[in-house]
């Protein structure tokens, strides 16, 4: 990954609903959440909520999936895990005991 890749991604999760919306799907695992089942949780407007899937997308945290009449947002893993590889590239003068293993895989 590169620096303005890292800077693309970290600066969609640089506020603080779009934070959430990632957290909770990160939590939610490789199936996703409804968009509906997002806004409830974290009480968003769909307008606004809209929006801020839409800098996820955009930025290429999160991805989409149309299952009937309803749109599925699940966390994109490998996305997360290139920025937190690049976060902690050389991590702690290469002393692996210090980092500990915060690969996240999806099932």
């Amino acid at each position: 990954m590169d620096t303005k890749s890292a800077v693309t991604l970290l600066s969609s999760i640089a506020q603080e609903a779009r934070l959430d919306i990632f957290r909770l799907l990160v939590q939610a695992g490789a199936s996703g959440l409804s968009a509906g089942v997002i806004g409830e949780r974290l009480s968003i407007p769909n307008s606004t909520l809209s929006f801020h899937l839409k800098e996820l997308s955009y930025a290429g945290l999160i991805h989409s999936r149309q299952e009937s009449r309803f749109v599925y947002y699940s966390a994109n893993y490998a996305a997360m895990n290139r920025l937190l590889d690049y976060l902690t590239q050389n991590c702690c003068a290469g002393e692996q005991a210090c980092c500990s293993d915060i690969t996240c895989e999806t099932t």
